[in-house]
């Protein structure tokens, strides 16, 4: 028998008097008490309760096991409301991996407005561009744009992940703009690298479902977009960044958009979390608030 089980009903017979009580109380037989009861005595080797046909009491032992049952009931039960609080109630640390450009422009404002919306909520924010395994690395929330592998992660999608090109107005009085994405060969392009500096740089254009495939070039090359972005408003050069970023720095005069008639790379972007039977409360309301940021955007640019 379940000791725990069984301690929950010992405790329920000290306390009403009689096994005909406690199985009233807990909706089992009497036999079934007695039989909680003998199993707890026999583990334990000693005798709880003294039994007559009319009558039973507790031992000084078993009255000395009665009050420790008591603690460890109640500690269970706090266990328990606790497990159930945080089920319900956003509350706890959560474990975030997002990619480092969007992460550090787009996610950092929306986690602290999270942060200011769930006070007991903690959050770890892990800014990387390397593969991330949940399971190994402990991460509860995941962000990740691309196509997405086979995985036992669940996948909620949110909005493409859009790139436009955009360069500083001091940069454009000089050089002039580009009619074409053919024309950027022949400008200073200010090219994202994910590895070697020796890869070449291809931006990728659509307009009315035909590909326009250019190579780039430019004085400055950069695995950082913070950087990269720094020196677009300065006119270093053309830039093409992710549509969040940019578009803060187009209302403020800094940047302005070229090739507005031709469509820029898209790449899928989902939220991903460890399959579970019921996610906890921190990890529902996190998606739901990111999906409310992130995922509405999508129907809104292409209506």
């Amino acid at each position: 028998m379940d000791k725990l089980t069984s301690m929950a009903v010992f405790a329920k017979s000290a306390e009403l008097g009689s096994f005909a009580a406690a199985a009233q109380a807990l909706e089992m037989s009497s036999q079934m008490v007695a039989k909680h009861v003998a199993a707890l005595e026999t583990s334990l080797g000693i005798t709880l309760l003294n039994r007559t046909t009319r009558r039973q009491s507790l031992t000084d032992i078993g009255r000395a096991y009665y009050d420790r049952c008591k603690m460890v009931l109640a500690e269970v039960d706090a266990a328990d409301s606790l497990a159930q609080e945080m089920h319900s109630q956003p509350k706890g640390l959560l474990r975030v991996s997002a990619p480092m450009t969007f992460g550090s422009f787009s996610l950092a404002p929306f986690v602290t407005r999270y942060l200011a919306r769930y006070p007991e909520v903690k959050i770890d924010l892990s800014l990387s561009d390397r593969y991330v395994d949940p399971l190994e690395d402990g991460y509860e929330i995941l962000i990740r744009i691309g196509e997405l592998e086979d995985s036992s992660l669940i996948a909620r999608p949110l909005a493409p992940y859009r790139l436009i090109a955009c360069a500083a107005p001091s940069y454009l009085a000089r050089h002039g703009a580009p009619e074409i994405p053919a024309d950027l060969s022949l400008h200073d392009c200010l090219a994202y690298t994910y590895g070697a500096s020796t890869i070449r740089c291809r931006w990728i254009f659509t307009q009315n479902d035909m590909t326009h495939e250019i190579e780039v070039n430019g004085r400055l090359r950069s695995d950082n977009w913070k950087a990269l972005l720094h020196a677009a408003t300065e006119g270093f050069g053309i830039i093409l960044g992710p549509e969040d970023v940019m578009e803060p720095e187009i209302k403020a005069g800094r940047l302005v958009r070229i090739l507005p008639d031709y469509v820029g790379p898209s790449r899928p972007m989902h939220v991903l979390y460890p399959s579970q039977r019921k996610p906890t409360a921190k990890i529902r309301s996190f998606i739901e608030a990111l999906i409310d940021e992130f995922g509405t955007k999508c129907l809104a640019r292409e209506t």
